[in-house]
């Protein structure tokens, strides 16, 4: 699974399959149902953190095979779940849509913007989604709408379903191609200025606490640059945990309970993390 992850961390898998249809995805459950076989989808593997002694699971990898983007109309988008944001960005783009400029720069994939409801720089999936089509853990096609996605902060109603998305559906608004590269470019800039792009990582390793910055609270605690084995809050942006070579899974989780543990003694405030961790 390391070669699965932006993280490059993670044991093997049982098995891994690549649907190319919501007609597999919709099969594979139903399978997996009879079978009684754990399923774990992932698409670009940006946000996850494996076990060092991987998943006993069969994985389901929504990747360039199931990434068609296509035009409703002149405002609105379709993306298959394993599309990458960056290309939806840039499709946006030579349509002169506006609204997707934030995710510039976000290694995830589609499906997995919308089930975290992904954002930076001020935008969120919730801006421009309104549809999610998805296949239910009883392995039938259906869809949610609206407030029916229960978006919020690095949240939507996915985290709780069980159901697998599909497909999403985006409001855009017309724009001029030059404001839109404008902001796009400035966004890419701030990212490489701020972000330690250069080391494997999954983003940012902890929720946003209340009224307050995770980032700034670790560093103020004197935590920018602690590392445990091969793992390492970035020196460049303390929101990270990055890994500078050879990190594992424990090392990672260890790096964060030190974290979690600093920051709560010294601040009185709790740490949640936004990476997820299976195996």
């Amino acid at each position: 699974m390391s070669l699965h992850t932006t993280f490059k961390i993670g044991g093997n898998a049982r098995l891994i399959v690549y649907p190319e249809s919501s007609e597999q995805i919709a099969e594979l459950v139903k399978t997996a149902n009879a079978e009684g076989i754990r399923l774990v989808v992932v698409g670009n593997g940006s946000n996850l953190l494996v076990d060092d002694g991987g998943i006993d699971a069969c994985v389901m990898i929504l990747g360039d095979a199931f990434g068609k983007i296509r035009l409703i109309d002149d405002e609105n988008i379709y993306a298959e779940a394993g599309a990458k944001l960056i290309t939806l960005c840039r499709f946006a783009y030579e349509n002169s849509l506006s609204g997707l400029e934030f995710v510039y720069g976000i290694p995830g994939s589609c499906g997995g913007g919308a089930f975290m409801n992904a954002g930076a720089y001020g935008g969120e999936m919730k801006d421009v989604l309104y549809r999610c089509d998805h296949i239910s853990p009883d392995g039938e096609k259906d869809c949610l709408e609206n407030e029916e996605l229960k978006l919020s902060y690095r949240h939507s109603a996915y985290y709780d379903n069980g159901c697998i998305i599909t497909g999403l559906y985006l409001k855009l608004k017309k724009a001029p191609q030059s404001e839109i590269k404008a902001k796009m470019s400035d966004l890419l800039s701030r990212r490489r200025e701020k972000q330690p792009l250069e080391f494997p990582s999954a983003g940012s390793t902890f929720k946003r606490p209340e009224g307050y910055y995770a980032a700034a609270l670790i560093e103020e605690c004197g935590l920018k640059g602690r590392s445990v084995g091969g793992a390492q809050v970035s020196e460049k942006h303390s929101g990270f945990i990055i890994n500078k070579g050879g990190a594992t899974c424990k090392d990672v989780l260890d790096l964060c309970k030190i974290c979690q543990d600093t920051v709560y003694k010294e601040k009185g405030v709790h740490l949640e993390r936004e990476i997820r961790v299976t195996k």
